[in-house]
C-alpha cells in the first residue's frame, strides 16, 4: 500500500517562541522574573518533553509462544512502555476479546493496537496513542509472519511509523535479504519528514551483521547500545547475543533521552531482565525469574526519547499547595499540589518532587496533568482523604516535609528547576493547616496560610475555595 506522504503531514508546526522570546529581551535590555522564568521552563517542556518510551518485546513464554502464562505481561505492566514493537503476538483464542483483554491488563484500556492476520507467530503494535493507519508488508523469506507497521498520532507536529520484526534464525544472509526487502518498502511509504522506529527480534549474532549496515540507510544502527543492570546489552535467552533492538532514524534518534525508572536511570537504554535488575520493586508487579522462565523468548529492550510536544498551547505547572504539617501525628497526610494553569497537557513523566535535596517523588512513565487542572502527591496512601482522586503516592513512601521549614522543588525530566519553594516554620507551624498560593492557582503569587484565604484548612485537589478545577 502507498500513502501518499502529502496526505500524511500534521498541519500544525512548531514556533520557536522560546528563542523569539529571549531575543527580545536582550534586545530591549530586560529579563524575566524568576517565577515567570519557570513558567517558561514549563512552557518550553510543553513542547520539548513530552515522553516516548519505545519498546522491542518478544517476550511470550510457555508452550505455545504465547503471553497466557503472564511473565510476559508483568514485565510490561512493571516498565510502562508507551509503544510496543510486539512479536509472537498469541493471546487466549487469539479473537478480538482475547486480544482486548491482553492489552487492557497488560498496558490499559486506553492502549490501541494492530497485529497481522493469518500468521502463527504474528507481529503487532501497541501503542498509548492513535493508530490511525496500520498493515502489514510481505516478507518475503518467511511464512508464518510478515513486517507489521503502524502510523501513531504521537503528541506533536510529527507522525511516528513503527515496523515489528522478526527476522529468521537461519542465516546472516537471509536476514540481509529480509532487510533488504523491509528498506524498500519504508522508502516507498515512509514520508521522510516523520519519525521512523524499527523494533522486534533481529535473531541477530552480533552488532556488525550485514542486516544492519543495509538497515542504516532508514535508522541509525550504531551504538551506544540499552544494557541491563550489568551493563550486558545481549538479549537472547542465555544472554549471549544481541537479538532484539529497537532502531529509530537520525530525526528521533536525536530526541532520545535516558530511561528513567524509579531512582534507576540507563543513559542509553534498558534491556530487561527481572533476573538481575535491582531494585525490583521499581518493575513491580514483575518477579524475578519472569524473564527466565519456561521458554520465554527474549529480554525487553527499551528506549526513551522527549520529542517535540503538542505546539497548539503552553502548559504551565507550578507549586500551588504544600502542607507540611499534617493532621495529627502520622506523616501520610503531608502532600503538595501541583497545578497546570496553561492551554497544554504536560507530560510529567520522569518528572521528580524534593524535599530539600532528597528526592521524594519521581512521576511514572506516561503520567501528565491536564491543563486547568491539579495533581496531588501524597506521602502515603492511608493519608489520602476520602473523594481526592486526582491524586498520587510518593515513589518513595514518604515527603519528609518539615514543620520548622524547608524546601519544595519540582524538576522536569531532563532535571531543569521548574518551580521551587522555600518556607519558615510561619507557614507550617498549625497542624492540618496547608501554605497556598494567594491569589489561589496563580504561579507567580505568594504562599500564605489556608485559612487566611478560607474557612477550609486546605483544599488538595481543588481549588482553595473547595470548588473543582
Amino acid at each position: 500500500m502507498h500513502i501518499p506522504a502529502a496526505s500524511l503531514k500534521k498541519t500544525s508546526a512548531g514556533p520557536r517562541w522560546t528563542a523569539l522570546l529571549c531575543l527580545v529581551l536582550a534586545a530591549c535590555g530586560g529579563e524575566l522574573p524568576l517565577e515567570e522564568e519557570r513558567g517558561l521552563v514549563a512552557s518550553e517542556a510543553a513542547l520539548t518533553t513530552v515522553r516516548v518510551r519505545l519498546m522491542a518485546a518478544n517476550t511470550s513464554s510457555g508452550n505455545y509462544q504465547s503471553y497466557d502464562p503472564g511473565h510476559g505481561i508483568r514485565i510490561f505492566q512493571g516498565t510502562k512502555p508507551d509503544i510496543v514493537m510486539i512479536q509472537e503476538f498469541n493471546y487466549g483464542d487469539n479473537s478480538a476479546t482475547a486480544l482486548r483483554q491482553f492489552v487492557d491488563t497488560a498496558f490499559g484500556t486506553n492502549f490501541q493496537y494492530s497485529r497481522e492476520g493469518g500468521a502463527q507467530i504474528p507481529n503487532g503494535v501497541i501503542s498509548r496513542w492513535p493508530i490511525i493507519a496500520s498493515g502489514e508488508w510481505d516478507d518475503p523469506y518467511v511464512t508464518n509472519r510478515d513486517f507489521a507497521w503502524a502510523r501513531i498520532d504521537i503528541p506533536g507536529p510529527k507522525d511516528l511509523w513503527v515496523v515489528s520484526v522478526h527476522l529468521l534464525t537461519s542465516d546472516a544472509t537471509t536476514r540481509n535479504n529480509e532487510a533488504k526487502s523491509l528498506v524498500q518498502r519504508i522508502q516507498a511509504n515512509i514520508p521522510a519528514g516523520d519519525f521512523l522506529a524499527i523494533g522486534g527480534d533481529f535473531n541477530t549474532n552480533s552488532r556488525t551483521e550485514s542486516s544492519f549496515s543495509t538497515l542504516s540507510s532508514v535508522v541509525t544502527t550504531s551504538g551506544a547500545y540499552p544494557v541491563d543492570k550489568n551493563g550486558n546489552g545481549n538479549t537472547n535467552a542465555s544472554r549471549a547475543k544481541p537479538y532484539d533492538h529497537v532502531l529509530v532514524d537520525g530525526d528521533l534518534l536525536a530526541y532520545q533521552t535516558a530511561t528513567v525508572i524509579g531512582s534507576s536511570s540507563f543513559a542509553s537504554g534498558l534491556v530487561v531482565d527481572t533476573r538481575v535488575y535491582s531494585p525490583l520493586s521499581e518493575i513491580s508487579p514483575a518477579l524475578s525469574g519472569d524473564s527466565g522462565a519456561t521458554n520465554m523468548q527474549h529480554m525487553a529492550v527499551i528506549k526513551d526519547f522527549l520529542v517535540p510536544g503538542d505546539v497548539t498551547g503552553t502548559a504551565n505547572v507550578f507549586l500551588n499547595e504544600i502542607l507540611a504539617n499534617e493532621p495529627g501525628s502520622s506523616t501520610s497526610g503531608e502532600f503538595v499540589e501541583l497545578v497546570n494553569s496553561g492551554t497544554a497537557s504536560m507530560d510529567l513523566s520522569g518528572w521528580t518532587l524534593s524535599d530539600g535535596t532528597s528526592v521524594r517523588h519521581t512521576f511514572a512513565a506516561g503520567m501528565s496533568l491536564a491543563a486547568g487542572k491539579a495533581l496531588v502527591v501524597y506521602a502515603s496512601s492511608s493519608g489520602i482523604p476520602a473523594g481526592v482522586t486526582n491524586v498520587v503516592v510518593a515513589s518513595t513512601g514518604t515527603l519528609s516535609l518539615g514543620n520548622s521549614g524547608d524546601t519544595v522543588t519540582l524538576k522536569n525530566a531532563g532535571g531543569t528547576v521548574v518551580d521551587t519553594f522555600t518556607y519558615t516554620s510561619t507557614l507550617a507551624s498549625v497542624d492540618g493547616v496547608s501554605m497556598n498560593r494567594s491569589p489561589d492557582a496563580s504561579s507567580t503569587s505568594t504562599f500564605v496560610l489556608h485559612t487566611t484565604m478560607t474557612s477550609l484548612s486546605s483544599s488538595p485537589g481543588k481549588r482553595a475555595t473547595g470548588a473543582a478545577f
